[in-house]
């Protein structure tokens, strides 16, 4: 009833949506290159929302062809009729994805061209995407237990850059650094949201 006397009164319906994927086995390994191009384009754009939706796009795409590693999902939101307040919930969850466990990029790592590279392989990958954007995207506000709706969820995300809706951009991933490992136990005590899918 409040939606439809904000929607008659011309407010305009914000809406905050953050996406947990867990991708797994030994071939996942090459997203956490996208990823961290990804990362460090939005650095170097200082923020620039075109290039953080160029990014989106991209990222979106790499995990819609690695479907087949999709593991479990998870996804939450809510609707806001305040721009104040749908920023105050993406600053929110844009602290809480930082938080989690190996979510921490380091861009400045600079490594040693002469010490011998022996790291492990990643077999699981976390990647929480947070957008806030106007209007009404039904295969967004739905739940994400199934991958023919994750599946619609991504193309969503990507049509909303297209469509210049998407007011902000927020991309974690775990791990965040070359080297570290995400193993079952740390999946299970720091992204308890998970469901599998």
């Amino acid at each position: 009833m409040r939606d439809s006397f904000n929607r008659m009164i011309g407010r305009t319906r914000y809406v905050v949506f953050r996406l947990f994927l867990h991708l797994g086995g030994g071939e996942v390994a090459p997203i956490l290159g996208v990823l961290n191009s990804a990362g460090r384009d939005a650095i170097d754009s200082e923020g620039d929302l075109e290039v953080l939706g160029e990014a989106l796009v991209e990222i979106c795409q790499t995990l819609l062809q690695y479907d087949e590693y999709w593991l479990s999902a998870a996804n939450e939101g809510d609707v806001f009729w305040d721009e104040g307040e749908a920023g105050d919930y993406v600053n929110e969850l844009f602290t809480d994805s930082a938080q989690r466990y190996l979510s921490e990029p380091d861009y400045s790592y600079d490594s040693g061209l002469n010490e011998p590279l022996s790291i492990p392989v990643t077999r699981n990958v976390v990647v929480m995407i947070t957008v806030a954007y106007e209007g009404e995207v039904p295969e967004l506000e739905t739940d994400f237990s199934s991958v023919q709706a994750l599946k619609e969820g991504l193309k969503a995300l990507i049509n909303l850059h297209y469509k210049h809706k998407l007011k902000a951009i927020q991309v974690h991933f775990s791990p965040a650094q070359l080297g570290d490992e995400l193993t079952s136990d740390h999946l299970l005590q720091h992204y308890p949201e998970l469901i599998p899918l």
